[in-house]
Order: C-alpha cells, then sequence, then structure tokens
C-alpha cells in the first residue's frame, strides 16, 4: 500500500484548478474494441510497419471517437492494448513506442507534433480529441532511456512501460498513467519504481485512472478513490472472462458499487481469448455494458453520468452476519475449486432455506427462496478464505451462492455460462474481516441485474425484486490487501528453512508472476 512518506513520491496529473463541477451530469462512452493483431514474430518489425498496424486500428478508433462526440460524449475510453494488440516481447514492441512526456509540459501535440520528437500515434490522438472536442483516454507504449547511473536500468539501456494517456478536449496531453501491476506475458514492460497515483480534473468531476489488473490491488486504484478523492475511474483493459466471479462485467461493475464511484471500462473485444465486456457503471447500478462471445465487431457504449461522488453511506461488512446464530441444515460440507481456490461448500437441497458455511475466519449466511427446485440443476454456498496464488498473488474473503457446473458437486465452482433455475429472493452475508467487499451478482448468459438488488448498512446483499432472470452466480468479493504482504513475508521466511526446496520453488514462480501481472 502506498504510505503517507511514500506519497511525496507518487506521479501525480493534476490540473490546477480548484475541484469544482461546472456539470452536473456528463455523457461517457467506452468503445470495445475489436483490435487487428500483430502477426507474431521473434524479428522487430520496422517502425514504418508499426505504424501501419497502429494506423489502421487508430482508424476504427476514430470511427467510434467521432460516432461518440456526434452523440454529445464529454469523454470516451478505449482499451488496453487497443491500438497494436499483444503477442510482444521486449525486442519486438520496441517499434510501436514513444517517448511520452510528464503532461506538465503543457503540450498539444496536434498543434506542436515533433516537440518531444517523432510521435505520430500521440500526435493523432490529440488531434482527434481537438477536432471533436472530448476527452480521449488510450492506452500506448512509453519508451525511457537510461543509463548505468541507474543501478535498475535494463541491459538495453532503456524503461519500457504500459502506459494510459489522456487528451482534453483541446488535444492536451492531461494525464499519463504506467500500469504497475502487469499481468504474467508482460515481460516487453518494466514495472514502475513506485506506483503512480494519477489524476486529471475536468468541469465534469475529478478522474483517476488505473489498468486492468491493476483493479485487483491497493495501489493504485484504492488510493485514488480513498485518498484523492476521484469520482470516476477510466479503466482501459485487456481483460479476459474467468468464471464465476471474475468476469470482466460482473466484477468491474462490483468495484463500482464497493467503492462508491462511477467507472469506464473499455475491453478488448477478442471472444477466442475470453476477452469482452466493457460497461459504463455507476455506484448505484450499470447504466450501460455489453458482453458478447458470438460476434467479431467491436461495441460503442453512450450514457450519462452524475459528476460529483456518490455516498452510499458506510457499510459494516460484519454486522450482520456476526450478530446472528449460524443456520444448521444437517447438510454435509464439501471442498470444490473455483479458480485454482478450495471452497467449502454446502448444497442447497431445498427450493427455500437458510444456511450458514464457515471457512477460517469466514462465515456465510444465505437465506434464498426458488421459483422450483430443478433436478438437473444444483446450486451451493460456497465460502473461501486466504491466498489466491494463480495468475497473481492476493489474499480473498469470498461467500458465493453459485450454480454447478453439473449435478456432481465435484463441478461446483467451474466455470458455468448458463442457467434455467430462478430465484424470488436471495439474502448473502459474512464475518468478513475488511471494509473492501464487493458485491456481485450475475445472471444466465453473463447478464447484469440493474436494480434487482441493493446492499445494506449491516453488510448484506439481498434482492429487492425477483431477478430477471436465471442466477449463475451471487458474490461477496472480499479484497483483505493487508494480508497479501503479510503472507509474502511468511513465505520468505519459510524459504530460509531446510528441507522445504520444492515448496519454495513454487511459491517463488506465483509471486514472480504476480509481480509480471
Amino acid at each position: 500500500m502506498i504510505t503517507p512518506r511514500l506519497l511525496a513520491y507518487v506521479a501525480i496529473s493534476v490540473s490546477c484548478v480548484l475541484k469544482v463541477s461546472s456539470l452536473d451530469t456528463f455523457i461517457a462512452a467506452v468503445y470495445e474494441h475489436a483490435v487487428i493483431l500483430p502477426n507474431t514474430t521473434l524479428i522487430p518489425v520496422s517502425r514504418e510497419e508499426a505504424l501501419a498496424l497502429m494506423n489502421r486500428n487508430l482508424d476504427l478508433l476514430e470511427g467510434a471517437i467521432t460516432s461518440a462526440a456526434k452523440q454529445g460524449a464529454h469523454i470516451i475510453v478505449t482499451p488496453e492494448d487497443g491500438i497494436y494488440g499483444w503477442n510482444f516481447n521486449r525486442e519486438t514492441i520496441y517499434p510501436y513506442l514513444e517517448d511520452i512526456p510528464d503532461p506538465r509540459v503543457n503540450w498539444i501535440p496536434c498543434n506542436y507534433p515533433n516537440r518531444f520528437g517523432h510521435t505520430p500515434v500521440q500526435e493523432r490522438l490529440s488531434c482527434l480529441a481537438k477536432h471533436n472536442s472530448i476527452y480521449i483516454v488510450a492506452n500506448i507504449g512509453d519508451k525511457k532511456p537510461c543509463n548505468a547511473s541507474d543501478p535498475q536500468c535494463p541491459p538495453d539501456g532503456r524503461y519500457q512501460y504500459n502506459t494510459d494517456v489522456v487528451f482534453d478536449s483541446q488535444g492536451k496531453l492531461v494525464a499519463r498513467y504506467h500500469k504497475y501491476n502487469l499481468f504474467m506475458g508482460e515481460d516487453q514492460f518494466n514495472v514502475p519504481k513506485k506506483p503512480e497515483v494519477v489524476t486529471f480534473d475536468t468541469i465534469f468531476g475529478r478522474f483517476g485512472i488505473f489498468t486492468c489488473f491493476d483493479i485487483l490491488f491497493h495501489d493504485p486504484a484504492v488510493t485514488l478513490v480513498k485518498d484523492f478523492h476521484v469520482d470516476t475511474i477510466v479503466f482501459p483493459t485487456a481483460w479476459m472472462n474467468v468464471l464465476p466471479h471474475l468476469s470482466a462485467i460482473e466484477f468491474h461493475s462490483a468495484w463500482a458499487v464497493g467503492m462508491g464511484v462511477n467507472f469506464l471500462a473499455a475491453n478488448i473485444h477478442h471472444p477466442h481469448k475470453r476477452m469482452t465486456g466493457s460497461g459504463i457503471y455507476a455506484p448505484d447500478s450499470p447504466r450501460a455494458f455489453h458482453y458478447d462471445m458470438k460476434t467479431k465487431e467491436g461495441k460503442l457504449l453512450i450514457s450519462r453520468l452524475n459528476s460529483s461522488s456518490y455516498d452510499p453511506g458506510v457499510v459494516n461488512w460484519a454486522s450482520y452476519a456476526s450478530s446472528i446464530k449460524a443456520f444448521s441444515t444437517g447438510n454435509q460440507e464439501f471442498k470444490s475449486t473455483a479458480f485454482f481456490d478450495e471452497f467449502t461448500f454446502l448444497e442447497l437441497t431445498r427450493v427455500t432455506g437458510n444456511y450458514t458455511v464457515c471457512q477460517k475466519e469466514l462465515c456465510c449466511h444465505l437465506s434464498y427462496k426458488m421459483s422450483e427446485k430443478k433436478p438437473d440443476e444444483v446450486y451451493a454456498l460456497g465460502a473461501f478464505d486466504g491466498l489466491h496464488i494463480a495468475e497473481g498473488s492476493y489474499y480473498l474473503q469470498i461467500c458465493t451462492l453459485l450454480k454447478c457446473k453439473t449435478p456432481n458437486l465435484r463441478t461446483c465452482g467451474d466455470a458455468v455460462e448458463s442457467a434455467s433455475t430462478r430465484f424470488e429472493m436471495f439474502s448473502l452475508s459474512g464475518t468478513f474481516g475488511t471494509q473492501y467487499v464487493f458485491p456481485e451478482v450475475l445472471l444466465s448468459d453473463s447478464q447484469l441485474a440493474p436494480g434487482e438488488f441493493q446492499v445494506s448498512s449491516d453488510g448484506r446483499l439481498f434482492s429487492v425484486k425477483p431477478p430477471s432472470g436465471p442466477v449463475l452466480t451471487v458474490t461477496l468479493f472480499g479484497r483483505l490487501y493487508e494480508k497479501d504482504w503479510i503472507l509474502k513475508a511468511s513465505s520468505d521466511l519459510r524459504a530460509q528453512a531446510p528441507g522445504v526446496m520444492l515448496v519454495v520453488i513454487a511459491l517463488s514462480v506465483c509471486s514472480f508472476s504476480w509481480f509480471l501481472e
């Protein structure tokens, strides 16, 4: 986490104005982009070939930007990797990179394109923003030279960063963010020495920015909301959906609710890699979302949002669950895995009931009523309290009602995309040891349920009307950020003990994959 001392080193891009919104509402746009990918090669292409590919993607983005502006949008968010795709190593990404200056240089690339060298991508984005009078959020690559005076300088003499840029409606570069939590396989990029907390002020609120895997960690995501009081997050992402709990629209909309901010998520559209799911999410309900595994086309979403922060009130996530006795059903608990985490489950054997299941410090309580109990569909209540170590390392507490893939209980936690069982009501709570809990409701065929559930001040996630479709999962997804580091330190101590070499190796690999995202 970012401590007060470290905040002095945080890179912040903020216009020097008071945080006063002259617009009470604004129109937001996000574009789910079907990116044109480069050919996979181990030999770097020429700069001209790289520019040709990027301009093909920019042609598509230009169509979305122009359309959004004509519909009155004030800001548009485009995806991570949306200009050049992926399948790069450190050398092959280099022709696609540009030197992106600190926004404090007061630069409009459209007006002064050669001020910081050859920067045609920044010039084009700047001109698109200026000519359409719209803020543009885009993701490109930054390069920064270094030398032997810097002990961390890479052997090739440069840092390379996965970078978000923001151009205002005059075409001015107003924000630059270097992604901190890189995902597995992003070894073409460097991790910044310190997490950057980047904000920019507009006449329609204060905005913060981070990228994809960053959302699962405290810095910079939580810091932006808690310490810098942003109203809206802009979120370029290349998100691969992972059911049952980390589908894009499911988790991103839940983060907006849990943190009490607007959230503009623009995903890549590439169904072959399970990449789809973009949205415009308000803290009380999704405003627009898109999930499409069938077609190959991109999608533009537009919706109006309130400019100022939403105050949901303080939620004590453990209050209700800690005040009641465990429900006794006589059902036998069983273990099963969801995204490599071993949950403790109870099968829901009746059409209506009250259930409790516990794991370590977490007890999850569920009250529910189905319209009918279908013999070919099994639902279970699950609890997980532990360190997740697949495709990243982070501590979770999760209470979940979910549909099992088949009637075989060993499939509870497997990815499921459709259901036919309808619920008349549900109420889910847990004895969480964190204030950071994100409430998810996902219906059959990966649909959200706007306006159909609420969170109470005592920590219950409950339906306010019968859900409009069959339920896939109802989940309280808790993050204990402070335990990420406690358990890592514990692992490091164990690594010094004799006779545990195989365990040490496994933990090191997991820690390394988290570091790279």
